[in-house]
């Protein structure tokens, strides 16, 4: 009996003789995955943006970008504003407020970011990191004229923050290598590799001082004195960081210095992080 001419014909994609047709499949991308990809890019731009745009940025079909926005307006994660363009949404607010008050030691923070505000009489933030970025989580001004342009939410290269190598310290030496690498970047560093060898290796030592100060290195006559909070297995979870003028830092540096450490070491202590 003959063989058919179709059946001769080879299948694409066979593995073996008597293996199924297999053709290659691309990873899909779901509709959650969407809607971070959304929100993700809603929250690093920090400006609202429009359809288009999101689309444009995230690479996503222009009606699909359309369609997950329609979607997260009707569930309040986004908002829609007058000119058409969109924003995070309300819920995303009760979200963040839910989640701020399951974290102890932000609350602590924030108390001790208060006291140490008082006593100093400057202005005092509670950074975080995320990812490659110094973040500030809160803020609290100084009495005096002198004010800080940032406020919470602020974002800083890790390589340009006073706070940076303390959130970096407790890392492996590759680890530390690699958030700088990717940060520093978009700095104005001269000799890059060098510098970001020596900020790495400078980290862990800031570390267990307490403390990092820049004077005037990123912000013309500002300087930063910071200083880690750091949980039960020694990693820096936050900084108090106390932001005041050049030369009032230059001339009562000790007294700043020994005030941010005794403000982190008290928040170690109440939460019974502080076993050192």
């Amino acid at each position: 009996m003959k063989k058919s001419v179709a059946a001769e014909k080879p299948t694409a994609g066979r593995i073996g003789p008597d293996s199924p047709a297999v053709s290659p499949r691309r990873p899909r991308v779901g509709r959650m995955d969407r809607a971070l990809q959304i929100l993700d890019h809603l929250y690093e731009t920090n400006e609202p943006a429009g359809g288009y745009a999101i689309a444009k940025a995230t690479g996503l079909p222009l009606s699909t970008a359309y369609l997950v926005v329609d979607e997260l307006v009707g569930q309040d994660l986004l908002t829609r504003r007058a000119d058409g363009t969109v924003w995070l949404g309300p819920r995303l607010y009760h979200y963040g407020l839910a989640y701020s008050r399951s974290l102890d030691f932000l609350g602590e923070a924030r108390r001790a970011m208060n006291d140490l505000c008082r006593e100093v009489g400057e202005t005092v933030q509670v950074c975080g990191r995320d990812h490659d970025q110094v973040v500030v989580l809160a803020m609290a001004d100084g009495p005096g004229h002198y004010r800080v342009k940032s406020d919470a939410g602020t974002r800083v290269p890790i390589a340009l923050s006073a706070s940076g190598p303390l959130l970096i310290g407790h890392l492996p030496e590759g680890d530390r290598l690699a958030v700088l690498n990717r940060s520093a970047g978009v700095g104005p560093l001269v000799d890059r590799a060098m510098a970001v060898k020596a900020l790495s290796d400078l980290a862990p030592h800031a570390l267990e001082a307490r403390m990092s100060i820049d004077v005037g290195q990123n912000d013309f006559r500002v300087a930063t004195i910071a200083s880690p909070i750091r949980d039960a297995d020694g990693a820096c979870v936050a900084t108090l960081a106390i932001v005041l003028p050049e030369q009032k830092a230059l001339s009562n540096r000790d007294f700043y210095v020994r005030a941010a450490r005794t403000a982190t070491e008290a928040v170690e202590g109440r939460l019974g992080w502080r076993s050192r």
